[in-house]
């Protein structure tokens, strides 16, 4: 199987209750990100019965592989042992050198009906293209970050972002460069602007690019994955998920980083 394929199987495999799968394809010492699920393998098999209670299901939207890691853009339903009805999550896998799951990381939010664009967080395109831009894109999301949402260099926005067309899927924010100047407008006057103070991850597949980076937002410490989609050298896709990073409460003591 492909490392896609392996991780597809093994997310299967975990919706169906499937220990005798899941036990195949991964590491006993499976190590655990997600704050509320214990490390290794035989704790996350234990816990599996409260998603078959539940009848929590899985849609993969995307998954694009970079290197020993897979990143998917995941709809969860029936999801209340994860916080609500209907959840979104980003969820990366590194498998080791044997093709086996070894570490798992995520983030998750609701779904939200209604947004200021009119788009869902998940819909728009889903296949990469331009494999040979990856690393060139990679560079050009990290800069991004940096310069934009850390405050390096925020008015070389243009630079990063496309004027003509900047497909938005945060659900508080509009379409295009001016969306984002509405939603930095509001946030800063309610002194509560998104506060990015660390790169964590910069994966890649071509023309999409996921950050996951750590910082501050609502007087709480986040955790912020960011998907952009590049044409041109320029960002004309957004997707996102913000995660409160919990204090107490924690089922591992791995973070919610550690890359």
């Amino acid at each position: 199987m492909s490392k896609k394929e392996i991780v597809g199987a093994f997310l299967g495999a975990v919706l169906q209750n499937d220990p005798a799968s899941m036990r195949e394809l991964a590491n006993a010492d499976y190590i655990q990100h997600n704050p509320f699920i214990p490390t290794g393998l035989e704790p996350f098999i234990e816990m599996l019965p409260v998603l078959q209670e539940n009848g929590t299901t899985a849609e993969n939207i995307r998954m694009f592989q970079d290197g020993n890691y897979v990143f998917m853009h995941n709809i969860w339903r029936n999801a209340k042992p994860f916080g609500a009805d209907e959840m979104v999550s980003f969820d990366i896998i590194r498998l080791d050198d044997n093709g086996k799951v070894a570490e798992h990381w995520d983030a998750m939010t609701p779904l939200v009906k209604e947004t200021a664009s009119g788009r869902t967080q998940t819909d728009g395109p889903i296949t990469a293209t331009g494999l040979d831009k990856t690393e060139a894109n990679k560079a050009l999301a990290k800069a991004m970050v940096e310069d934009i949402l850390m405050g390096q260099n925020p008015n070389k926005i243009t630079d990063y972002i496309s004027a003509e067309q900047y497909h938005q899927h945060n659900p508080g924010i509009k379409d295009g460069l001016t969306g984002i100047v509405e939603a930095v407008e509001y946030l800063t006057s309610q002194n509560n602007m998104f506060k990015y103070t660390k790169i964590h991850k910069v994966l890649g597949e071509g023309n999409f690019v996921l950050t996951v980076s750590e910082g501050e937002w609502s007087g709480k410490k986040q955790v912020f994955y960011d998907l952009l989609r590049f044409e041109n050298g320029k960002a004309v896709e957004h997707w996102d998920v913000i995660q409160p990073i919990p204090a107490e409460g924690l089922a591992n003591d791995n973070t919610m980083f550690g890359f």
